[in-house]
């Protein structure tokens, strides 16, 4: 996963969640649709942007031959400053990368901030001195990130942000456009995932991300909104937060340790799930599992019919390319979109292989290819 909070803050709320199980019934559901922050966001087929804005698909963000031909003899450059690293990460390079060499843009820098807010704010820094005319980055802090930016703002560069703008700054004027994956739609389809995994009926847990982040608050705050809506013979029987990935193994033990009969449990995005995925295992629970995101192990752990049912995931290859088409459209002068939405896909065993070939461009690691027998 792409984000994460301080570690000893983290603990300490990772701990705190520990103590707050619930067992309610699905027709008295008000207390499990306020839990997650930011769980009063528009509901509708797609999250709105950080500002209300409507979303716009990323298959409709495109360039004429003409277009790409004027951005290249523009000879630009682009910095890329994200805010971890991991396969997510790798994937939205690749798609930025391929984008780049269609127009010409020379790539000055890249910079993985270890999820650190003043080390991002370092390299922006870092990377306004070799005077990129755009910079595709994740940030790490909404807060922070306001004063760490308005730099590259002041100088006039063409910000592209995946995932979360930062406090205080509108598309179209601070920062060109936010492109992000389907939020709601990976929410339902974990729905839909984990009702497959159990036949439709039995009794489920929810180990959500607990900060204020609003892309894993939008998914998490769907996935609930699905189960009771769409889903009246599962019965959410636990539902519990956390603030530090590492810390979700603790979470599920209370968890199970309380409800040994879960027949499932959802987990907010893949990295995090893999804690929750041993803790299962050890135990000896007869516990499947959904999450969002694609990741190796978890990944190696559905391809051998484990813990692991199902996934969904965005398409940070497409996030990567759609970036630098809307900055191109910026600096064209054309109207670019100021939320944009990937697609999505539900992969399980059966589609692991054309799921990351969808998702990353590119094949799983050898290791889960061979699990496949291929």
């Amino acid at each position: 996963m792409k984000k994460t909070l301080n570690a000893a803050v983290a603990m300490m709320m990772a701990i705190t969640a520990i103590g707050m199980p619930m067992s309610v019934s699905a027709e008295e559901n008000s207390e499990f649709l306020t839990m997650i922050p930011n769980y009063d966001n528009a509901v509708g087929t797609y999250a709105q942007g950080p500002n209300g804005e409507e979303a716009v698909a990323a298959d409709d963000v495109n360039l004429t031959e003409e277009q790409y031909a004027v951005v290249k003899d523009m000879h630009l450059s682009l910095a890329m400053l994200w805010a971890g690293a991991g396969e997510w990460y790798n994937g939205m390079t690749d798609g930025a990368k391929s984008e780049c060499e269609k127009m010409g843009i020379e790539i000055a820098t890249t910079a993985d901030a270890e999820f650190d807010p003043a080390q991002q704010a370092t390299q922006i820094e870092t990377a306004l001195s070799l005077s990129p005319d755009i910079i595709l980055t994740l940030p790490v802090d909404p807060a922070s990130g306001t004063a760490a930016y308005q730099p590259a703002v002041d100088q006039g560069v063409k910000i592209v942000f995946a995932d979360n703008s930062v406090n205080g700054y509108i598309g179209g004027e601070q920062y060109v456009s936010v492109c992000t994956g389907d939020q709601y739609g990976m929410g339902r389809t974990c729905a839909q995932l984990i009702s497959d995994a159990i036949g439709g009926s039995g009794k489920i847990g929810i180990i959500y991300y607990e900060a204020d982040y609003t892309v894993t608050n939008n998914r998490d705050n769907q996935f609930v909104r699905s189960i009771l809506e769409d889903y009246p013979d599962i019965e959410i029987a636990s539902m519990m937060g956390f603030a530090e990935e590492t810390a979700t193994g603790e979470v599920a033990s209370a968890m199970l340790t309380q409800n040994p009969d879960l027949d499932a449990v959802y987990v907010s995005w893949d990295v995090a799930a893999e804690p929750v995925v041993a803790e299962i295992r050890s135990s000896g629970y007869d516990t499947k599992l959904v999450t969002i995101d694609l990741g190796g192990n978890n990944d190696l752990e559905m391809a051998n019919g484990g813990i692991v049912y199902g996934k969904s995931a965005d398409m940070p290859y497409q996030i990567g390319a759609t970036m630098v088409k809307t900055a191109a459209l910026s600096l064209l002068g054309e109207e670019a979109p100021t939320y944009i939405v990937s697609d999505s896909i539900c992969m399980t065993k059966d589609n692991i292989e054309e799921s990351w070939i969808s998702a990353m461009n590119c094949q799983p690691s050898d290791d889960v290819l061979k699990a496949l027998g291929k």
